[in-house]
């Protein structure tokens, strides 16, 4: 379904005063966002979702006023007004003469190589970085209103009313973004834990944590430059921005556990608690992420059923719904942890090809077998040693150091929080058994991925690889071939262990379709 005639004329560089020599444009479930070198232009989409009301247009104008006076708290200098969009001669234009059809809210615009959405993902936020914006949430929590009125935003009655609105709003997407077993383990963690911790909830309230927060503290709305801007709070329901304090910082949290940061949401959270003082946060926190990682999972479902976003858009939407509530079942059912992932399988089954598409979706760090084992040998990763089965780096001796050092690397991976891809043939049972225990005695969440193919695909990557500069991998026909008379069948772990997801994916589908079927098997688990 195409735009809106109004929105698609928005598009145009005319419609802005300054003339702007290009737009950009992005929209979310309630609102499109237009991107001109030096400013954006917010509309609301006329919407009504239950928790929010954007129907009419005078709605929209004093939502508008709203998000302007609030975001100022902590994001100065960079809001700068509510403005009108008009209708003249059949043309639409942003601050312009004639009918006002709409309204806009109108804001600087932030560096994006600085939101931290953007720095996450290239491993540039610090623990310096984390602490300035753990303590310019404890100030403003410090300095920000809390009343009676807002705090019966508190009551547990409250939350249960929230808790039950987003059940009821997800009902449509199960077995589409989330499955019957989350589902049920989330509503039924949540439940359990407001009646046994009913007094804890009405302490925070009479002790005054509930407090007029921001609502939306997640990484897309941070940007760290000279100053930390924290923006985009919620404008549009009281219940959502009137909340505990631990509710607020919990969305960040859960946010760098998304971005595959646990280390980075421990830090947080500690320098928040040292700074605020608050005690009680660990009490609360998984509770609160539980809370979260739903919401975010529900708001990413909505957008799958929106006719006007692209579908390209969906599906990257559906996929990360599936994360959030995979997210969401974890603190539900004992707190968050790192996942071990196998992706084993023959030389020239794709394996590392998967690997880098599923770190580039999701953040996972990646360690490669092939490298490892030149960085142990002192050799180029890009140099190629075309030795003989067995042989030379090859050897059982040097392949048993190779693995060795896999998992130990792996396991400074997990021991800080971060999901890790290991990629690797893993020929014998031995390798994927010393995978297990690992994840058995660290607590991750294990998953063995048996990439396949058929062999005159792989016969055709590993001829033109061969032939490839920059490849760290010495696969070639010959080596297969091999492999093949050796190879053990790949889900023979111990039934001693808890059974891991196993299962195999074909590699010659289209490597986003790959990609996606990896991925809902681990977040339908």
């Amino acid at each position: 379904m195409a735009l809106p005639p109004l929105i698609q004329t928005l598009l145009k560089p005319s419609a802005y005063p300054d003339l702007p020599e290009a737009i950009e444009f992005k929209q979310t479930h309630i609102s499109y966002l237009f991107f001109t070198p030096a400013h954006v232009y917010k509309i609301k989409k006329p919407v009504n979702f239950g928790f929010l009301d954007f129907t009419t247009l005078e709605k929209r104008r004093f939502f508008c006023h709203q998000e302007i006076t609030l975001n100022k708290r902590l994001s100065p200098g960079i809001y700068i007004d509510v403005v009108e969009v008009n209708k003249k001669n059949s043309k639409f234009v942003f601050e312009g003469k004639g009918e006002t059809v709409e309204y806009a809210v109108k804001m600087k615009r932030l560096p994006s190589d600085k939101m931290m959405d953007n720095l996450l993902k290239k491993d540039n936020v610090t623990d310096s970085m984390i602490k300035r914006i753990a303590n310019v949430i404890a100030g403003f929590h410090k300095r920000t209103a809390t009343n009676l009125y807002t705090s019966k935003f508190g009551h547990p009655s409250v939350i249960e009313k929230n808790i039950e609105e987003n059940f009821a709003q997800t009902k449509n997407f199960a077995g589409r973004t989330i499955t019957k077993m989350q589902f049920d383990a989330i509503k039924t963690y949540v439940q359990n834990f407001l009646k046994a911790k009913h007094g804890l909830f009405t302490k925070r309230m009479e002790q005054g944590f509930i407090k007029d927060c921001h609502g939306d503290i997640h990484s897309e709305h941070i940007c760290i430059t000279n100053g930390i801007y924290i923006f985009d709070c919620i404008e549009f329901n009281e219940m959502f921005r009137y909340s505990d304090t631990v509710a607020d910082i919990a969305f960040l949290a859960m946010d760098l556990d998304f971005y595959n940061h646990n280390d980075l949401s421990e830090t947080f959270c500690e320098e928040y608690i040292k700074a605020s003082k608050d005690t009680a946060v660990y009490e609360l926190l998984d509770f609160y992420k539980c809370y979260r990682a739903y919401v975010r999972g529900k708001v990413e479902s909505f957008k799958i059923d929106q006719n006007e976003i692209p579908k390209k858009e969906k599906d990257a939407s559906e996929l990360r719904a599936k994360k959030y509530f995979h997210l969401a079942k974890l603190y539900a059912t004992g707190g968050f942890k790192p996942a071990l992932i196998l992706l084993c399988g023959f030389t020239g089954t794709g394996k590392t090809t998967v690997a880098n598409s599923i770190a580039e979706e999701v953040g996972t760090k990646i360690i490669s077998s092939d490298i490892v084992r030149k960085e142990l040998a002192n050799i180029k990763t890009t140099e190629h040693r075309f030795e003989k089965f067995g042989k030379g780096i090859y050897t059982d001796a040097f392949t048993e150091k190779t693995y060795e050092e896999i998992i130990k690397r792996a396991e400074s991976f997990l021991k800080n929080g971060c999901s890790v891809i290991l990629d690797a043939t893993f020929q014998k049972p031995k390798y994927r058994q010393s995978a297990a225990e690992l994840a058995k005695r660290l607590g991750a969440e294990f998953h063995i991925i048996e990439c396949t193919t058929a062999e005159d695909v792989i016969k055709q990557r590993l001829d033109r690889r061969a032939n490839e500069e920059g490849v760290a991998s010495d696969g070639r026909w010959e080596i297969y071939i091999r492999q093949k008379k050796q190879y053990e069948a790949f889900s023979r772990i111990k039934r001693s262990y808890d059974q891991p997801s196993a299962f195999s994916v074909d590699t010659s589908l289209d490597i986003d379709k790959t990609k996606n079927i990896v991925l809902e098997k681990i977040f339908g688990s």
